[in-house]
């Protein structure tokens, strides 16, 4: 049978997984192999793998259970290698840059923060804030809404603005963020947010990390809706040794 790759960490972590159960419909237990000074977290492939929402969370139970006894390097969801040969191998043949990037993620975990802002409320702030898009905008009201050329060269500008203000409150985050943690890592795009970063935090620089989250929740009530997730095991930090 295939076998199912979790994560890599050093050969002196705990790795205590006796109790976990992996993916799949019927969860097999997770094992470990040795590779030349590391342990690669492993487990059975079901033959029929897929992203479902419980092997998904089987994934990242396993990962959250290894990074609260030590360092982990976890893989992404889906890795999977001919049998447990393969696997000790390739962690073997990377075994140097895979000791460094556990390194710089020993007792350091993910935060990801996310940002949407409230249209209606930032349109009324820039608008209120703009002279020249205020008073464009009352124009076009004086005028029934003006032509369809007017109206689209307001369209543009009210989204140019936009841009803007989420450039410079996109800086402003990561500038506060930044304070407490060690990296940043700019996410994808999310439909809505125009904020989706990760960063990559000391364990005891967290409830000073989380304050500032607190913080402009509050601050940033009325304009935006901040949300946090975490503390995660490093995905967004652990570069190519993932692949």
């Amino acid at each position: 049978m295939s076998t199912y790759v979790y994560g890599i960490v050093l050969d002196s972590h705990p790795a205590g997984v006796a109790e976990l159960r992996g993916v799949g419909e019927t969860p097999g237990p997770v094992r470990t192999v040795d590779a030349d000074g590391l342990k690669a977290v492993v487990g059975d492939a079901p033959p029929d793998l897929r992203a479902k929402r419980r092997d998904l969370k089987a994934h990242q139970d396993v990962l959250a259970a290894l990074i609260e006894q030590g360092p982990v390097l976890p893989m992404r969801f889906g890795l999977v290698a001919q049998d447990e040969q393969a696997v000790a191998g390739a962690v073997a043949a990377r075994k140097d840059d895979y000791r460094a990037a556990l390194s710089e993620l020993d007792g350091r975990v993910e935060m990801n923060v996310k940002v949407a802002h409230q249209q209606d409320a930032v349109l009324g702030a820039l608008l209120r804030q703009d002279r020249e898009l205020a008073g464009l905008n009352e124009q076009l009201r004086g005028r029934g809404g003006g032509t369809r050329d007017e109206q689209i060269r307001f369209g543009e500008l009210v989204a140019g603005a936009l841009t803007e203000r989420q450039r410079r409150d996109s800086e402003a985050l990561s500038a506060m963020l930044g304070e407490h943690a060690v990296r940043e890592s700019s996410g994808p795009q999310v439909d809505g947010c125009f904020f989706n970063s990760s960063f990559l935090v000391d364990r005891d620089e967290l409830d000073d990390f989380t304050s500032v989250v607190d913080h402009l929740r509050r601050t940033l009530d009325q304009v935006a809706e901040v949300r946090l997730r975490g503390p995660l095991p490093p995905y967004s930090f652990a570069g190519g040794n993932r692949d």
